[in-house]
């Protein structure tokens, strides 16, 4: 392991290990204070939040996307803060934290006994949100994580992960699809971060008026396993309180070949998506590139252009 992956997990080791200890006043604080910092300094990833900001928001002005950005970062840090916290709140503390609109689409299909996929984009805190719904809904659920680097710092994730009643497949290796398709036959829920496709594999779609990519997965799924596809979005207010939305069932198309089934399906999960963030871009934490505008152009073929 490398000096910078050490660093980066002591660094992390740190905050799980330190920051729950902190009175929750210190630690909002605390959170809001490195926020600040962080967006006054205007490094990388604050750069390219206000850039996507800039397609959400297309009208804001310099000004506008400026205290947008902070409050962005301002969103990110209190997910960070909530998160190195989670392993040490109570269930009581759990539940009063998060509400969640039309959760009856949700508990209704598992108590019918048919898998959900639930899908959501990188919005306020989706670890809450699974949190709250192992110990107060006491539905346990399956997801996929990104495997980091360090693998230290993978495994320290899949282990928080788990203590908050997860199970967790890693990304790459293959075997994850199908895990997820035994669940969902079986009744299960998956839940899935699904607006940045990390296989460079993904559907095309259009998103804030620009084509980007997001999984496949989530429509293969529902296809395959007969399980229903809902997009779920979370935003923070003034209060303590999280809150989130479960949208409408997304249908498979009757007729069409299966990739003309996934990118219809996969479009609506967008506008779901685009829906939610719209509403509450500051609780976007999407601090990477995302449409294909932005990503790395493709090496020249020597042609004129």
């Amino acid at each position: 392991m490398s000096v910078q992956d050490r660093l980066t997990d002591a660094l992390y080791g740190l905050g799980w290990s330190a920051v729950k200890k902190l009175p929750e006043p210190v630690a909002v604080r605390l959170g809001r204070t490195i926020a600040d910092v962080a967006w006054k300094r205007r490094g990388k990833g604050v750069r390219r939040l206000e850039s996507n900001y800039a397609r959400v928001v297309p009208d804001a002005s310099p000004e506008r996307l400026a205290e947008l950005s902070r409050a962005g970062m301002r969103s990110y840090l209190r997910y960070w803060m909530e998160s190195f916290r989670l392993p040490a709140w109570s269930e009581e503390r759990i539940r009063d934290g998060f509400t969640l609109k039309d959760s009856h689409l949700l508990t209704d299909s598992i108590a019918a006994g048919r898998g959900v996929v639930l899908a959501l984009p990188h919005m306020a805190n989706w670890d809450l949100a699974g949190a709250w719904v192992t110990t107060d809904q006491k539905i346990p659920f399956t997801t996929v994580a990104e495997r980091l680097k360090p693998e230290s710092l993978y495994d320290r994730f899949v282990a928080y992960r788990e203590g908050l009643g997860m199970e967790v497949l890693p990304h790459s290796g293959g075997s994850a699809f199908g895990t997820l398709a035994r669940r969902l036959r079986d009744g299960g829920l998956v839940c899935l971060v699904a607006e940045r496709d990390l296989s460079a594999s993904g559907v095309e779609v259009t998103f804030f008026g620009e084509r980007t990519r997001i999984p496949a997965g989530p429509a293969l799924l529902a296809q395959q396993t007969g399980a229903l596809l809902m997009p779920v979005t979370l935003w923070y207010d003034d209060s303590p309180v999280m809150r989130g939305r479960v949208h409408p069932a997304i249908e498979v198309p009757e007729s069409g070949t299966r990739a003309e089934k996934t990118s219809v399906m996969a479009q609506a999960l967008a506008d779901a998506f685009a829906s939610g963030i719209a509403d509450h871009p500051e609780d976007w934490h999407m601090l990477q590139r995302l449409w294909l505008a932005d990503l790395e152009p493709r090496p020249s073929t020597g042609e004129p252009s």
